[in-house]
């Protein structure tokens, strides 16, 4: 079977590999989508584990189930996610997947981009997802993403009217513009400096758009709320100076919601007494749990994400290179996913 493997952010291979064997509880999927993730064009978070075969928004239909596994059958149409919790540990039992052992030590073998992919039995079981009729392979691949902010904007707590700024118009924060209004945003306003995601963002549903190559964060959102800011600012960058811009952005009372992680040595160097005394909450979300997947699926199935809204390129298994260079160049591109036969 055909994968294709990094083994640096400007070195990804196209390489031949026998078909992984499974267990008697595992599956057995042939690949027919998987989405290139932000994650993925970030050089320091990806080089660290490589090489690997990469990529982990995968969906494909079942081909080979173990004597053992029962859930499914071979014809299934499925989403699988890369990581599984055990759902029995303290950080599962309070709803922290991510923070599971198992979760962080689980994976699909041998990575997302691959014609075919072995899912052990904990991801079978605890985090693998019939696509019904009405949904194509494509939107599968969103499942992950749209999980990831599902759990982030839960974790904001956006009261119903709130303004929420979003940082960073990428296809995360397009996802989180076209959600916000769902979990009870009433001004949403988006802030990029390439116009075509501007535009994107004002389709999604964002009330306002700020050019930050034009104008000043800052005073753009001052102008736009009248002095009041914005009562969620979701960080998409992984930038200290953003998240610093984010927390000069927010209301008194307002949440901060880092999306993405620092570049590695950065230091966020913040005055305690500011937070205090505007009481300012800063939140991390990172990744996603089965909670989350199961109702990004529901929201996937209801229409408001999907793929022909949010997939700008599509390109065989030989062009993953390409795939990538598009999702880093962050320009006239939202989503790139590779397809495969």
């Amino acid at each position: 079977m055909k994968i294709a493997k990094l083994y640096s952010f400007n070195d990804i291979r196209i390489e031949d590999v026998p078909v992984p064997e499974i267990g008697t509880k595992d599956a057995l999927i042939k690949t027919k989508a998987c989405g290139i993730c932000s994650g993925d064009v970030m050089p320091w978070y990806i080089e660290k584990k490589a090489p690997l075969v990469p990529g982990h928004e995968p969906s494909g239909e079942i081909v080979e189930v173990g004597r053992d596994a029962t859930s499914f059958k071979p014809g299934d149409r499925v989403f699988v996610h890369h990581h599984a919790p055990c759902f029995t540990c303290r950080y599962c039992k309070r709803g922290d997947y991510v923070q599971c052992d198992t979760w962080r030590n689980t994976r699909i073998i041998p990575g997302g981009i691959s014609e075919y992919i072995l899912i052990p039995e904990i991801n079978l079981k605890n985090d693998t997802l019939n696509l019904s009729d009405n949904l194509s392979y494509e939107d599968g691949t969103l499942i992950e993403p749209a999980a990831c902010v599902v759990k982030a904007l839960k974790r904001a707590d956006i009261k119903h009217g709130d303004t929420v700024l979003i940082i960073g118009l990428g296809v995360m924060g397009q996802i989180n513009v076209l959600l916000s209004g769902k979990y009870g945003a009433g001004k949403i306003i988006g802030a990029d400096m390439v116009p075509f995601r501007l535009q994107k963002a004002r389709e999604f549903g964002a009330c306002e758009v700020i050019d930050v190559s034009k104008h000043n964060l800052i005073d753009a959102l001052k102008d736009i709320t009248d002095g009041e800011m914005a009562d969620i600012v979701i960080v998409g960058p992984n930038s200290v100076d953003v998240m610093k811009q984010g927390i000069s952005a927010v209301s008194s009372g307002g949440s901060v919601l880092f999306f993405t992680p620092a570049k590695p040595g950065e230091q966020l160097t913040i005055d305690p007494n500011d937070l205090y005394f505007r009481d300012i909450n800063i939140i991390t979300s990172y990744s996603c749990g089965p909670a989350d997947t199961a109702e990004a699926l529901d929201i996937i199935e209801q229409g408001t994400i999907r793929a022909e809204l949010l997939v700008t390129h599509r390109l065989p298994v030989e062009k993953t290179a390409e795939a990538f260079r598009l999702t880093a160049d962050a320009r006239d591109s939202l989503k790139s996913i590779i397809l495969f036969d």
